[in-house]
């Protein structure tokens, strides 16, 4: 841009320069960099953990049953106590990290996939396709995913990729729903009314103008349905069709405690601890990638987070 004899550049910015004033704004938020070290926490001990810990979680000492916790007469790994045949509690939670979230991750990542595909593509179109894709969503959503889980898990199997599937065929109708509104009322814009002008493909449209508008907001719904997903998981753990024995999981530990629930609290707890933790910290993530995905309110990350809530006139 000129002005009179003086030359003035915009300065340029680079996909480096994006990276740095993301990671600035995570280092403002102390709540989001908290969610993130847990969530890496939990991460890591799903990646390695099993290799480390294996053994130690399925080692029987009837020497140490219902040993409690924040002892460590008997070594580090009793440091949350341990369960009724004897077995660290501690190396079991490592361990069933993995369980949990091969389950949570695959589930939630299908249903987003699919349900956002194909909301965007009925809400772009309307008419016909919207009609029969909002009717088909209604009929899923007739059955609560709990139900339609136990009656499928019953009927086959007890099993992780029984889980996994019957949970993303269950959570896809929300993801279609909120795609589907979303894409309806981009498509009378003008931004998208010009790349039709132009020729543009309806795809290309939907890849390029739609989606990246909508993705926020799925994303968000995508992390609190992972919470959902993973609650559901222990819940049908509890109802004895989830996840099964010799393998772990957070939700098979809590109804594995719930027959010792007085006497050794901590076998139930400490895994329920780890669920709600999990939960929570992926929920502060996702509304902190929220704002810092959108343009128009990432300003609000700049702000004091008590201050954040509050309307303010940008100039």
């Amino acid at each position: 841009m000129t002005n009179g004899d003086f030359m003035i550049e915009s300065p340029a910015v680079t996909p480096a320069t994006r990276r740095t004033n993301w990671w600035r704004l995570l280092l403002r938020d102390r709540f989001a960099c908290l969610a993130v070290v847990i969530l890496l926490i939990v991460a890591a001990s799903a990646l390695v953990g099993p290799m480390l810990f294996g053994d130690l979680a399925v080692k029987q000492n009837l020497r140490a049953v219902n040993r409690p916790p924040f002892s460590l007469d008997d070594g580090w790994a009793f440091a949350l106590g341990s369960d009724s045949l004897g077995r660290s509690l501690l190396a079991r939670l490592i361990v069933a990290s993995r369980t949990t979230l091969s389950v949570a991750i695959p589930a939630v990542v299908i249903s987003l996939v699919i349900g956002s595909i194909w909301g965007m593509w009925a809400g772009y179109h309307r008419g016909w396709r919207e009609n029969v894709s909002m009717r088909v969503a209604d009929v899923i959503l007739s059955f609560p995913s709990l139900l339609l889980a136990v009656v499928v898990l019953y009927v086959f199997s007890p099993s992780a990729l029984n889980i996994v599937l019957v949970l993303a065929i269950a959570r896809i109708p929300i993801y279609l729903r909120a795609a589907r509104a979303e894409s309806a009322e981009l498509q009378s814009r003008l931004f998208v009314d010009a790349a039709r002008t132009f020729g543009t493909k309806s795809w290309a449209i939907i890849a390029r103008h739609v989606a990246p508008t909508v993705l926020p907001t799925l994303f968000t719904v995508a992390t609190l349905d992972f919470c959902f997903v993973m609650l559901t998981e222990s819940s049908l753990s509890f109802l004895g069709i989830g996840i099964q024995p010799p393998d772990m999981s957070w939700g098979l530990m809590v109804a594995q405690g719930r027959a010792v629930l007085q006497s050794a609290w901590w076998i139930a707890v400490f895994p329920g601890l780890a669920i709600v933790v999990t939960t929570v910290s992926a929920t502060v993530l996702a509304s902190w990638a929220r704002l810092a995905m959108d343009p128009g309110q990432r300003w609000r990350l700049t702000l004091p987070r008590s201050r954040r809530g509050k309307k303010e006139v940008r100039p």
